[in-house]
């Protein structure tokens, strides 16, 4: 039943990204530009650059999530950075940060012509997976996520076993997993993460507009009227203005988009569990009546034997009496004779005959 309604799900779902064109969520129209996403990465790690040039953007072109681009990345100084907005809370952020780190890493050491069997080290930037999080759910103004949780835990064998020297057992077991990605969440939703939003404008007027849509939704205002009435206020206010006042039509399309498309993900998911339950229900029906039809078919067997059995034996007895009665009444007659006469083998005359005594 799972494995129908996962597979119904995900069915709809490649249908429906079939139809739509890749969108930037928000929070990359907000970040585009080197100098807001320099003043973003100087705010998390404390440093000061100035020069826009000194980020190179190293995005994915087909790193697409949903039918959204929702991912920056960029190289600065020995660092590869990947910078990835969400609105859910996503276990899976460290497999997807590890697969998209491994196509970065494969770009640049192409780029770079870097001889990877070669007797030299090739020198690699440190990779940092950031994840700002602004969902509904309740979640702490830092958390980390590691691709290790992932791996499935199997008995360890003990050392010493089969011809494997035990030190090398003991050191495998000791080792840290092979491949390690770790995820950084920052909660971006007001309230969180002060000093960092303090240190960044832009990501304090995003928290802001966004809380500023949630209130007016709170409030029962609809969801259009929720958008312009953030807007305007964001505006107000002196925030984000750059994007808010020149992409006014577009900044709300994407809102009513992706609150639909979450309403629309919440209903596809609610009808593939409910079209998996009625073909399970279908299926089981089916499989009933066969098993029905099974154990009828062996109750009926069964009791089409005892039947034959309770014959067999009334059947048998009369025979019995009517050999007996024919050998009585005339004792010269032949073991043949009585077959024509009582209508049985000769074989069956000299075994009645020999049970009861006669011969």
């Amino acid at each position: 039943m799972k494995n129908r309604i996962v597979s119904k799900i995900a069915e709809a779902a490649r249908r429906y990204r079939v139809n739509q064109k890749y969108k930037d969520r928000i929070f990359r129209m907000i970040f585009h530009k080197k100098k807001d996403l320099l003043s973003l990465y100087n705010a998390i790690n404390g440093t000061n650059y100035t020069n826009p040039d000194d980020l190179e953007i190293r995005t994915l072109d087909d790193a697409v999530y949903l039918g959204y681009k929702n991912d920056l990345s960029f190289l600065i100084s020995d660092t590869l950075n990947l910078y990835e907005h969400q609105s859910t809370v996503n276990p899976n952020m460290p497999l997807r940060g590890m697969l998209y780190f491994a196509n970065m890493l494969k770009a640049y050491v192409e780029e770079k012509k870097c001889n990877i069997y070669g007797s030299k080290l090739v020198q690699l930037p440190v990779p940092r997976y950031l994840v700002f999080y602004n969902g509904s759910d309740s979640m702490p103004d830092v958390s980390v996520m590691n691709l290790s949780d992932a791996y499935m835990r199997t008995a360890d064998v003990s050392a010493g076993k089969g011809d494997m020297d035990g030190t090398i057992q003991e050191a495998i077991k000791a080792a840290d997993p092979a491949l390690e990605c770790r995820a950084v969440i920052l909660n971006i939703n007001k309230g969180h993460n002060i000093e960092l939003m303090a240190k960044c404008e832009r990501l304090e007027a995003y928290a802001f507009f966004v809380s500023r849509v949630r209130a007016y939704l709170a409030a029962g205002c609809t969801l259009e009227a929720s958008v312009d009435r953030a807007i305007d206020d964001c505006v107000t206010n002196d925030k984000l203005t750059d994007i808010l006042v020149k992409n006014r039509a577009e900044v709300k399309n994407m809102l009513l988009t992706d609150f639909s498309e979450k309403k629309y993900r919440k209903i596809l998911v609610e009808e593939a569990i409910a079209e998996g339950r009625e073909e399970g229900r279908k299926e089981g029906r089916e499989e009933g009546r066969e098993e029905g039809r099974v154990e009828g078919r062996e109750e009926g067997r069964v009791e089409g034997r005892e039947e034959g059995r309770v014959e067999g034996r009334e059947e048998g007895r009369l025979l019995t009496i009517r050999i007996f009665r024919e050998a009585k009444e005339n004792p010269e007659i032949t073991f043949e004779q009585i077959a024509e006469k009582v209508g049985c083998t000769v074989q069956e005359v000299e075994d009645t005959l020999k049970m009861i005594g006669i011969k």
